[in-house]
């Protein structure tokens, strides 16, 4: 897939995507169940949002984006993982690139990617490969070639892959150095497999892609040895992200839950109540499940001002501000995460059996926030907080912080 020409744009606003993008995520939420029992991915309706400028929220407006705020931005994937969790987990890859477009002028290919951005592609992007080698470590192989290189390899866990216009992932050269590279998903040489097979985020598109004699050019390579930046931790906003598909799950299990106690739900035998909606257990339990929803949004909008502090800043300033985010988005994630796995759990305290039925598959929001849940562990998260609190240690700075 290609990027399409949007042609000229109204004037984005953060406010203006979301109302823009009501009427998809409608669609998406009430199709999110049917798609995932046959395997369907919502093709049409990704474009959709891809067109509403979604990815746009966080550009600034002179450069042809909303403008808005990284609170902004998380509003956006919130509102997207309350309709279809999938969904918003396979954008994930173009909102980290929005992201780091919009926060570093010296990102290498900026303008190219800037450009791609703003004409509605869609990005999708890993180092991850199941090479049987320590985690992190890079089997994919780049030969060098009079005009740039012939890459060789498989990666996993390639999110959004099968929506993607642009693949992005790393290669090992002959004499050892890392590169990264981009490529369009149509390159000959670049397959995309269907092949993720998890309990949850079925239909992520989190699966393998083959590299097989895929010719890059040298102005679409880069070597990974560059400068580090005075915040090395780079990868807090990608936790926040997966921390705002949590609080969307909640919210989406607070949805359900009213929906049932109100359409389809009955008192027990025992309850003194004559509607499910006046029971006072049943209100216990929905009320519950808004205060866990609540909670994760709560600190997904807390990680995300913590993010947006260290913009703008530089040398010990940006490495002390950045420390700070690392460890408060890392908070973030242990209450998002917890905060959503019981919300989804309490929405079956709301009826009797009939809630288990397979044909509403309430299921899959617990299983949708555990799966997400085990890309970044949350004991890490919580040990990393409590060394720094006691010992000012600072987090790693790998990606899980």
């Amino acid at each position: 897939m290609t990027a399409l020409d949007l042609g000229p744009r109204t004037t984005l606003t953060p406010s203006g995507i979301r109302s823009a993008i009501v009427p998809i995520l409608a669609r998406l939420a009430a199709s999110a169940r049917a798609r995932e029992d046959a395997r369907d991915f919502a093709f049409d309706d990704v474009r959709a949002l891809a067109e509403a400028g979604v990815a746009l929220t966080g550009i600034a407006r002179e450069e042809g984006g909303a403008g808005g705020s990284v609170r902004d931005v998380v509003e956006v994937i919130i509102d997207i993982a309350r309709a279809d969790s999938n969904v918003a987990q396979a954008l994930r890859g173009t909102f980290l690139l929005a992201n780091q477009v919009a926060g570093r002028h010296d990102l290498p290919f900026r303008e190219v990617s800037l450009a791609r951005l703003r004409s509605g592609a869609l990005f999708a992007g890993t180092a991850n490969e199941r090479n049987g080698g320590a985690g992190g470590s890079v089997a994919t192989t780049a030969t060098r070639t009079d005009d740039g290189y012939v890459i060789n390899g498989r990666k996993y866990y390639s999110t959004g892959g099968l929506y993607a216009s642009y693949f992005s992932a790393q290669a090992c050269t002959d004499d050892g150095a890392v590169l990264r590279f981009t490529v369009p998903t149509d390159r000959p040489g670049v397959e995309r497999l269907d092949d993720f097979d998890a309990i949850g985020q079925r239909l992520t598109q989190s699966g393998t892609t083959i590299l097989d004699g895929v010719h890059v050019s040298d102005d679409e390579v880069v070597l990974a040895d560059n400068p580090g930046p005075d915040n090395p931790w780079q990868g807090a906003f990608a936790q926040l992200y997966l921390a705002a598909v949590q609080a969307g799950i909640a919210a989406r299990a607070l949805d359900d839950a009213t929906w049932f106690v109100r359409e389809k739900a009955r008192p027990i035998k025992h309850s003194t109540a004559e509607k499910s909606v006046d029971d006072p257990y049943v209100r216990v339990t929905v009320g519950e499940i808004a205060a866990r929803a609540q909670a994760a949004r709560a600190v997904v909008l807390l990680g995300a001002d913590a993010v947006a502090d260290v913009q703008g800043r530089t040398g010990d300033d940006a490495r002390r501000a950045g420390a700070a985010a690392a460890v408060t988005v890392a908070q973030t994630g242990v209450v998002a995460i917890e905060s959503s796995l019981r919300a989804a759990e309490l929405l079956f305290d709301v009826g009797g059996a009939s809630i288990t039925d397979r044909d509403l598959g309430l299921d899959r929001h617990w299983r949708n926030a555990r799966t997400a849940a085990n890309h970044n562990p949350r004991q890490w998260k919580a040990a990393v907080a409590g060394a720094w609190h006691l010992t000012g240690e600072e987090p790693p700075t790998t990606g899980l912080f």
